[in-house]
């Protein structure tokens, strides 16, 4: 039986250089801890598209994982803009990052559908000027 393990990650706005540390971090961690490859990935790509959001759209936020033997959760919360309109930005292809982002290869419309894609379960709140909050899970088989 292990403990539970609590990591937090502040995500900085628009500093794509640091983006995707936090999840390099996770990934790396999980492998260490012997989690099965198919599941490191799952986090890591979930993880690394939230993140990837919130240096785009939400001025950064931060990121806390609870990591226990059965699943990783990841709790994601900034306090951007918020979403519009939620079945919208789960369709693939859509997206509001202006071009200056769209020419470093970011901002694709693939951010949210892949997080859902990735995530065994994923819950989104959020509220128009004030933030939004993402909880994704992905369960474990150690």
């Amino acid at each position: 039986m292990m403990d539970k393990i609590i990591l937090q990650y502040q995500i900085s706005p628009d500093d794509f250089t640091r983006a995707g540390e936090a999840s390099s971090d996770v990934k790396s961690k999980l492998k260490k801890m012997g989690v099965s490859p198919e599941a490191v990935r799952k986090v890591a790509i979930a993880m690394y598209e939230g993140e990837i959001n919130m240096v785009i759209h939400a001025d950064g936020g931060e990121i806390t994982v609870e990591i226990t033997a059965e699943e990783v959760r990841m709790l994601l919360k900034d306090k951007g803009p918020g979403i519009a309109d939620i079945d919208l930005a789960m369709q693939e292809g859509y997206s509001t990052a202006p071009d200056t982002v769209r020419s470093l290869g970011f901002g694709a419309g693939m951010g949210l559908p892949n997080m859902k894609k990735y995530s065994d379960d994923m819950e989104i709140q959020t509220v128009l000027g004030e933030g939004t909050k993402i909880r994704m899970t992905v369960k474990l088989s150690l």
